[in-house]
């Protein structure tokens, strides 16, 4: 590997742990200026309004809310960056369990949701391109000015209420039939589990249940991915190459396809990334609706009780996934681009 590229490396994975520490600090001191007094958040912690002075301070020296707020957030990054997540006061478990446990299962909907929302992207872009100023592009144009602009409980509702109850032809609700049996945790996630332990009817159910959610995620997104891949291609078709393989013979359709198509698909890289965020954060909406418990059921969840551990612990983790994903995706992009490593 060149110096260059390994110097780029080092310093764009600076940056991000220079985000990181950032989005703590900031998340840390916004938590602790909505959240009540440390005797509330006390008793909160006990489950109870009605707690003993004895036992309430008990647990503002367990928890640290006797403490000072800047030593408090000292104390949370050391252990954030050990890998301690603390001791969830709703659940009494570590939280990083609960994180293991629910993560996964929000993973199994936004990557499929991802690959579904490039591929349409990239096809409606790409026809909307080769169609440019003719009817197939304004509809193209609206389908997804439309959907992009539309609020994820909006598309999500619709299509439960439409496709989940009116046609009945998906489940509405819930993340796999509550009749059947829990296959057994052979990994954190569930598809793999009941593949694994060939469980065909739980994985069938799952499968079924997930429909919806990953339409709703993918009509959320895949907008984006299609202007730019129409934007794209259309810069790539006024360029003198372009126009060359016309000139050689090549057909236009096989042109667009195979020249424009493949060059314009170099930005999606970083796009992904981006589409990460946005499926990630619409999954939070998504998934409440759905009542499908994933990382996003839980952050609301955590919001009704008030339990402002997970809320801080795991709008952490969605930023740290945030910031690997931009990083991962502008170590590509600089791989494949060395425009990009030597600005």
């Amino acid at each position: 590997m060149q110096s260059k590229t390994v110097l780029f490396i080092v310093r764009r994975g600076i940056n991000a742990l220079i985000t990181v520490v950032i989005l703590i600090v900031f998340l840390f001191s916004l938590i602790h200026i909505i959240a009540p007094s440390p005797a509330a958040m006390a008793r909160i912690y006990a489950g109870s309004p009605h707690v003993p002075p004895a036992e309430l301070l008990t647990i503002e020296k367990t928890y640290g809310l006797n403490k000072p707020i800047y030593e408090q957030m000292i104390i949370y990054m050391v252990a954030i960056f050990h890998g301690n997540l603390g001791v969830d006061p709703t659940y009494k478990v570590p939280e990083i369990s609960l994180i293991a446990k629910f993560l996964p299962r929000t993973l199994e909907l936004v990557i499929p949701a991802i690959i579904l929302s490039v591929a349409i992207g990239i096809f409606t872009g790409a026809l909307a391109a080769s169609k440019r100023r003719k009817p197939t592009d304004h509809v193209v144009k609206g389908v997804y000015l439309a959907t992009w602009a539309s609020p994820p409980f909006l598309v999500a509702a619709m299509l439960q209420l439409f496709i989940g109850y009116d046609l009945g032809l998906l489940p509405a609700v819930h993340m796999v039939n509550p009749l059947l049996n829990t296959p057994q945790n052979y990994t954190s996630f569930p598809i793999l589990n009941s593949i694994i332990a060939r469980d065909w009817p739980y994985f069938i159910s799952l499968i079924h249940h997930m429909i919806l959610p990953v339409i709703a995620l993918s009509l959320i997104s895949f907008g984006i991915v299609t202007r730019l891949t129409r934007s794209s291609m259309l810069d790539i078709m006024e360029t003198d190459y372009f126009r060359l393989s016309i000139m050689k013979g090549v057909p236009r359709k096989k042109a667009i396809y195979s020249v424009a198509l493949r060059n314009a698909s170099i930005p999606l890289i970083t796009l992904i990334a981006l589409l990460f965020a946005y499926s990630v954060a619409g999954a939070v909406i998504i998934e409440d609706i759905f009542d499908y418990h994933g990382m996003g059921w839980f952050i609301v969840h955590a919001i009704y009780t008030l339990d402002y551990i997970a809320i801080l612990d795991t709008t952490i983790i969605v930023g740290l996934s945030v910031i690997a994903a931009n990083l991962i995706a502008d170590i590509l992009y600089g791989v494949l681009d060395p425009r990009v490593r030597l600005e």
